[in-house]
């Protein structure tokens, strides 16, 4: 009897161990971990006032996409000159933070992350939504599709 009731014990440990993409429950647990490492290093990057510091949580490529308002920008290059256009003078940068992240690890290597953001600048507090696919590129995770929306 002694057998039996050790298997009770062991199986859900067992049926536990992968996560809902098939990834052990460690192993999603890194993935969500180094994808939220990533946001929190473009938070911490843009409030320095460090806009090529915060594209580096970007997929340098030609690939990436970045679709905001009706606009859509296609390469890295052309999302950070954007990124310096709207925002490289003093003052417009403000402070961002990310809020309600949710994040959806599909795959060893893609996650979907949902969101809220918003600027803190004295003279308005632009904020919106977003939806950002993650590819992992080697041992890092890159933003390789950004959808952000504006509530204003």
């Amino acid at each position: 009897m002694i057998a039996p009731l050790r298997c009770l014990f062991v199986l859900p440990f067992l049926a536990c161990t992968q996560g809902p993409s098939g990834l052990t429950v460690a192993e999603f647990t890194r993935a969500e971990e180094a994808v939220r490492g990533v946001l929190a290093e473009q938070e911490r990057a843009w409030n320095a006032g460090l806009i090529d510091e915060y594209m580096k949580g970007y997929l340098r490529s030609p690939e990436l996409v970045f679709v905001s308002g009706d606009k859509v920008r296609r390469g890295w290059q052309e999302t950070r000159d954007g990124y310096h256009a709207a925002y490289g003078e003093p003052g417009r940068m403000g402070k961002l933070s990310f809020s309600d992240l949710e994040v959806r690890v599909l795959a060893e290597d893609a996650a979907v992350v949902t969101g809220a953001w918003l600027l803190e600048r004295p003279e308005d507090q632009p904020k919106g939504r977003f939806t950002l696919l993650f590819r992992r590129i080697g041992d890092e995770w890159r933003i390789v599709l950004d959808h952000t929306s504006s509530a204003d």
